[in-house]
């Protein structure tokens, strides 16, 4: 996670730099980065070792970060997944989603789920798990790259050429798996496929025994807000089914939209 910009709107005088230190402190731990060390967070935020030394002592008295075992390097705490869950609980998204993703399972003995994009990410916000044999890493609040998931080229069929321009300015893509697209040209003709079929389906585009079928959930102003999918095991999959999973996927994620005040008309 990068350092999150201040938005201009807000007068530089009402930031109380603290906090912002604090916060900003925070958006360094990230997947690839579960422990940092005080003298790693001086580099990075470019402050003196006594900042950073009382800033970490702050945190980790709120809660929102830990000691690891060494004591020297620290990580998340619980304080922070509190609030990230107290944050996805209030989602009107996610109260109204979450009973017909668990109707959804039970109708299709499978896993669903419910994500939103962030940037180039999607961010899994409900999830409902299903008796398999298949191993996943995703959970509730799992970051995945769009453009390499299923889920995430549904959110991206939302947008015009100038924003994935922006979102994506590089033709090359990174490639997580042999089904991911590696170029922004292919990707483009993924997605034009999507928005014709109204879903997306593909096997083994992030996790490689997974095939997924995702839609769009669109709210009243008529946009993509978030994608509904189905999880299957690749090697399970019975093509006599593919049709009537699809669309109770479909159909479910038609209703979510409902009550989100959707209209076809849009």
């Amino acid at each position: 996670m990068n350092d999150a910009a201040i938005s201009e709107d807000i007068p530089e005088r009402y930031i109380v730099p603290g906090l912002e230190r604090g916060l900003r402190l925070l958006s360094h731990f990230s997947r690839q980065n579960r422990t940092l060390s005080a003298p790693e967070f001086a580099r990075k935020m470019g402050l003196p070792r006594s900042t950073v030394f009382r800033l970490l002592t702050t945190l980790e008295a709120l809660g929102f970060i830990e000691r690891t075992e060494g004591g020297r390097s620290y990580r998340l705490g619980m304080a922070v997944l509190s609030l990230g869950f107290e944050y996805l609980a209030s989602l009107e998204l996610t109260e109204l989603g979450s009973p017909l993703l668990q109707r959804l399972r039970d109708e299709i003995g499978y896993s669903c789920n419910l994500v939103v994009r962030d940037g180039r990410s999607i961010v899994y916000v409900a999830k409902v798990s299903a008796p398999t044999l298949f191993p996943s890493a995703v959970n509730l609040g799992t970051r995945l790259p769009a453009h390499a998931t299923v889920l995430g080229r549904v959110m991206l069929t939302d947008l015009d050429q100038r924003e994935m321009g922006e979102l994506y300015p590089d033709e090359e893509l990174e490639v997580y798996s042999p089904s991911t697209p590696s170029t922004l040209t292919a990707l483009y003709g993924l997605l034009a496929q999507d928005r014709t079929n109204g879903y997306a389906m593909g096997a083994g585009f992030y996790e490689p025994s997974i095939t997924s079928i995702a839609t769009p959930v669109r709210d009243h102003t008529g946009r993509v807000v978030a994608a509904l999918g189905a999880a299957l095991p690749s090697s399970r999959v019975e093509q006599s089914r593919v049709s009537e999973l699809i669309g109770r996927v479909r159909g479910t994620a038609d209703e979510l939209s409902r009550l989100l005040n959707y209209s076809p008309s849009h």
